[in-house]
């Protein structure tokens, strides 16, 4: 069996890299219409998301308590169980940013550690009345919230400003999305970067490090910050492309619609203590903005993939956080192939998407596939 040293230093290791991961994944949630309408040049955007990430992540804890401590029996979950759990939801977070579906990183995370906890530890050790009233409840009412939210917010952006001339009225919500672009980024901060804080303050606790209940460490906080800043500043262009210019045709006032709508419901779950998943949230309601704008086009072909990635999120990650546990438990021997495993998939997702690489600087283009209804999918 691995010592408990080395397997602490390999889960905050990894927890790190899913952080960086879910930063690069998730950079679209913030930025994506404002890059899509112009209101941000690329980088500028990406850049301006990751400062704003590290600020969220020192705003609050209260979602890391959950994360640590609310969907699992934290003295019952060993260190393999969380390595475990962490290499699913990174896998999946790197199949659906290769594919550049918006699937949810937090519900990967979640996933991947159910399944290595039941497999590690019996189905006794899930909570699972936590995990449908904190998780599954909010993952369903979270898009649809904000759907409704930002259709409305949409309606009554044009209809304030039918009478304004159109170039000023663009000008004015293009400014605007600067704030509400910045808002979303600092909120994604807030509730993102705290499920790597509880990862790792799970971890702390169960290597003894840390007393059951405890909080995240001022240095976890700190680097959970650090990791998803760099990974949201390697932006996420795939996705970017996907949720700025696959789903739904988008106007400076959708995209301030999108963005405001967005970071009140994210805040406001933060604040309660959901960790909901951001992306559910920002495609909500940039699918909202799209259904607000009449004659705006809808791509549901889209849509629906984006939507049977959100099915397929949970249990995909947890078979392989669920397979990753068991052979992570024949002892040191095991952890590395499985560390192994994942470093040489990452490679290969990397290398793969080098064919047809999405930048900053193509970021803006249609995608190129087309259905029969002229439906564009995301390269």
């Amino acid at each position: 069996m691995a010592t408990a040293p080395f397997l602490l230093i390999v889960v905050v290791l990894t927890a790190l890299a899913f952080d960086f991961t879910n930063g690069f994944h998730d950079t679209a949630n913030s930025m994506a219409t404002s890059i899509a309408t112009g209101a941000l040049r690329p980088r500028v955007a990406v850049a301006v998301a990751g400062v704003l990430n590290l600020a969220g992540a020192f705003l609050s804890t209260t979602v890391a308590k959950t994360i640590s401590g609310g969907i699992v029996d934290d003295a019952r979950v060993s260190l393999l169980m969380i390595f475990a759990g962490l290499v699913g939801a990174l896998l999946w977070n790197l199949m659906t940013w290769f594919a550049g579906l918006p699937s949810s990183s937090s519900h990967a995370l979640f996933g991947g550690l159910i399944g290595a906890v039941w497999v590690g530890a019996g189905g006794s050790a899930v909570q699972f009345g936590a995990i449908v009233q904190k998780i599954v409840i909010p993952a369903i009412l979270s898009p649809v919230v904000a759907c409704v939210v930002a259709v409305l917010a949409t309606y009554f952006a044009y209809v304030i400003t039918g009478r304004t001339a159109p170039g000023r009225a663009l000008r004015g919500f293009r400014r605007g999305q600067v704030g509400s672009a910045s808002l979303v980024a600092l909120a994604h901060g807030t509730n993102d970067a705290q499920k790597t804080m509880g990862v790792i303050t799970l971890a702390l606790i169960s290597a003894g490090v840390l007393t059951h209940g405890s909080g995240p460490p001022w240095w976890v906080v700190l680097t959970s910050g650090l990791a998803i800043a760099l990974g949201t500043y390697m932006g996420g262009w795939r996705i970017i492309r996907t949720m700025g210019r696959g789903l739904t045709d988008i106007e400076a006032p959708q995209g301030f619609a999108a963005e405001t709508s967005a970071t009140a419901v994210i805040l406001a779950s933060s604040h309660m203590g959901f960790p909901l998943s951001t992306t559910q949230v920002c495609t909500g309601s940039i699918l909202g903005a799209g259904l607000g704008r009449r004659l705006a086009r809808v791509r549901w072909g889209v849509a629906g993939r984006i939507a049977l990635s959100w099915l397929l999120t949970l249990p995909a990650a947890a078979a392989v956080g669920g397979a990753a546990a068991w052979i992570a438990g024949h002892g040191t021997g095991g952890v590395v192939l499985v560390a192994a495993s994942a470093a040489a998939a990452a490679v290969g997702f990397w290398a793969l998407s080098r064919r047809r690489p999405v930048t900053a600087d193509n970021v803006n283009e249609l995608p190129t596939r087309t259905s029969e209804h002229t439906e564009q999918t995301a390269a």
